[in-house]
């Protein structure tokens, strides 16, 4: 068992609150309350927990992290051959979640580089007829994904941090590129015949910085007419808008506390969206398959109509987490399409377990799809050498009769 030593920052937060207890001892209940709340409100924290961490300056790609994938795909300390260590900092977990976000910035870039160089895709900007000041994204194209007549594979990832390309950051890190990223995938549709489409959903919006607040009023100076810390509130100031005024203070600390246990965004942004379409009707009459894995999609929350959740049904199928063998049937939480087992009880990695048994599933629909069409075709021969026999023997008719006559 490995025993950590607490950082200076909490030792002497610690020993203040100590030492603040010790003195508000004799006091009672309440004025204990109010003089802890004084102390708490006058304590930056902010800057408090930040004196002990080193700057936030991180390298900008794998060669200065001193990182590398392998021939295997993986991960690799070019010095040590060691794989990634998140704690490379110990009792700074900012500074080593810091750490590993720049660390997934270098990897979104390594898998876009993957998508274009290894799997011959090209960046298309969408909306295709955006204007220059308008907000736009971008998706990955095959050479013949818009020109392939019958098979085109739509790659779509998971929400979070993910990039186009990629199922799971964890996985590219601390596994391999294989089971992390969409490219066995691609590679597999090229061998088969489709084009292929890797859509970008988490960059659906473009993110910009909120307008600086103004700067709250200074508090006036101490003075003997004020009303000491561990005075009481006010007479005419109502119990309900204290109450409200404590619960503000109390999440506002709370968020504090959060966004410094998992600090993922510490400016405040607003969100512009991306101009987009729905094309429900078009979906439902040209996809002839959908292989979800692990999806936390919700049929009652997206108010989806009978038609889709019928369509649904007969073309969807999701591989969940599940300690059942893969491909078992798994009962439905939801009446929206079959659920199987993906052999794995891990999240991240039910694409990646189910890869084959997904091939499989497509295969079985195109050749139901070809099978469909190869009927209609017959059928039109059919209908059509009926018309053409009737034709002739019209014709045949009257030629006879203008003989006889």
């Amino acid at each position: 068992m490995r025993v950590h030593r607490p950082s200076a920052v909490i030792q002497g937060l610690y020993t203040l609150l100590t030492i603040t207890m010790a003195q508000v001892a004799g006091q009672d209940d309440r004025e204990k309350t109010t003089a802890l709340k004084d102390l708490l409100s006058r304590i930056d924290l902010d800057e408090l927990m930040k004196k002990d961490e080193p700057p936030l300056s991180f390298p900008k790609t794998l060669e200065e992290f001193e990182y590398a994938f392998n021939e295997q795909g993986q991960l690799r300390h070019v010095k040590t051959g060691e794989a990634f260590v998140f704690n490379a900092r110990e009792d700074l977990h900012r500074w080593n979640q810091k750490r590993y976000e720049a660390l997934g910035e270098i990897v979104t870039q390594y898998v876009y580089e993957l998508l274009e160089n290894k799997c011959n895709m090209t960046r298309e900007i969408v909306p295709v007829d955006a204007t220059e000041d308008e907000p736009s994204s971008f998706v990955f194209v095959s050479p013949d994904a818009l020109s392939n007549p019958s098979r085109l594979l739509v790659l779509v990832q998971g929400s979070g941090v993910v990039r186009a390309g990629q199922w799971a950051r964890r996985l590219i890190i601390n596994q391999d590129l294989d089971s992390g990223t969409q490219v066995p995938f691609i590679t597999r549709a090229m061998e088969d015949g489709y084009g292929v489409l890797v859509l970008n959903p988490n960059e659906n919006y473009l993110e910009v910085d909120k307008p600086a607040r103004s700067s709250s009023p200074p508090l006036p100076s101490s003075s003997a007419a004020e009303p000491s810390s561990t005075a009481e509130p006010p007479s005419d100031e109502p119990a309900e808008k204290r109450e409200r005024k404590d619960d503000k203070d109390a999440k506002r600390k709370r968020e504090f506390y959060e966004k410094y246990r998992n600090p993922q965004k510490e400016r405040e942004t607003e969100q512009i969206p991306i101009r987009m379409k729905q094309r429900e009707a078009e979906v439902k009459s040209r996809v002839f398959a959908v292989a979800l894995t692990d999806s936390v999609h919700n049929i009652w929350l997206q108010e989806a109509s009978k038609g889709v959740q019928d369509w649904m049904q007969q073309h969807c199928r999701n591989w969940v987490s599940s300690p059942e063998p893969l491909d078992s049937p798994v009962d439905p939480m939801l009446p929206d399409c079959p659920r199987v087992s993906a052999g794995t009880e891990k999240h991240e990695l039910t694409s990646w377990r189910s890869f084959d048994s997904i091939f499989r599933f497509f295969g079985e629909a195109l050749r139901e799809v070809e099978e469909e069409e190869m009927r209609e075709v017959e059928e039109e021969e059919e209908e059509k050498a009926e018309v053409s026999s009737a034709v002739t023997t019209r014709s045949g008719s009257l030629k006879n009769k203008h003989q006889d006559l």
